[in-house]
């Protein structure tokens, strides 16, 4: 079974709190030392350490400069944050099911200008068809044990999509040809979904490559990601999509997506993996 979701929200809380525990400790003050220099109590300094007591973005800046690491702030305060998006969006999956996981990320999709998508798995979000969405998000749920308002979730995913159609927005994907031949639908609806995604490509806003079974690899295939402009990066888990927002872990999963862009064909190339995918379908 895996790991429950809030047992690694507080994974993602210890791991912060040891962080901060080597920070003091290569700067060879002791506890009391640092709440001092902080202007707090010494029992402050121990919670917080031991992962009982959350830091604010405050507490993270003054642990920081008081062991004279201020450049590691800025990823701390992000792992912070990240820690507690990862606890809210567990609790809102566990009481609300999928539809208000979907809509949940509206806002964020509204804002960002540049979508970059990995997927080795399924046809990414993105360019599902409302056919291959409601047989995948069942499947989910069913995994996941959330409750079942399917239909609701593929509505939801499809108003969330039509940011597509907003030339103010642009996105590049990269795809494995095996997630075109995975059979997670009935023949019918499968062919719709590959109809979609040719039709999808015919976007000017919109690039598909497609790494090819064929290819020499430079990098292995990865679990599907996707990151927002350059601050955020979503990278799909069993339980769900892992919120990363330090800017070292975004750098990473960028050059990650330049190497797998590298080993992908596009225009004419991708789009006759696709027909051959939907040939295979007969």
């Amino acid at each position: 079974m895996p790991p429950h979701p809030s047992s690694n929200v507080q994974k993602a809380r210890e791991g912060l709190a040891s962080r901060l525990r080597e920070i003091r400790k290569d700067a060879g003050i002791s506890g009391r030392e640092l709440a001092v220099r902080c202007g707090w109590s010494e029992s402050k300094s121990s919670r917080v350490e031991n992962a009982r007591t959350p830091p604010s973005d405050k507490d993270i800046r003054a642990w920081c400069r008081a062991c004279g690491a201020d450049e590691q702030t800025s990823d701390l305060i992000a792992a912070n944050r990240q820690s507690a998006d990862a606890h809210v969006q567990w609790k809102r999956l566990q009481r609300s099911g999928l539809r208000r996981l979907q809509e949940s990320t509206e806002s964020l999709y509204q804002r960002t200008r540049m979508f970059r998508v990995y997927v080795s798995d399924v046809i990414p979000g993105f360019l599902q068809s409302p056919g291959y969405a409601a047989a995948l998000l069942s499947s989910i749920a069913e995994v996941r044990g959330t409750p079942d308002d399917v239909s609701d979730a593929v509505a939801a995913r499809m108003r969330r999509n039509a940011v597509l159609n907003n030339g103010a927005h642009r996105f590049s994907f990269v795809l494995e040809e095996s997630v075109l031949r995975y059979r997670l639908c009935s023949a019918e609806t499968m062919a719709a979904q590959l109809g979609h995604v040719l039709g999808v490509m015919d976007l000017h806003n919109v690039a598909v490559g497609i790494v090819p079974f064929s290819t020499q690899r430079s990098v292995w295939p990865m679990p599907t990601f996707t990151i927002f402009d350059d601050t955020r990066v979503h990278a799909d888990t069993l339980d769900a999509a892992s919120t990363l927002t330090e800017p070292t872990q975004v750098e990473l999963y960028g050059r990650a997506f330049e190497r797998l862009s590298q080993g992908a064909v596009r225009g004419a190339n991708a789009r006759a993996l696709v027909t051959g995918a939907l040939a295979s379908l007969d």
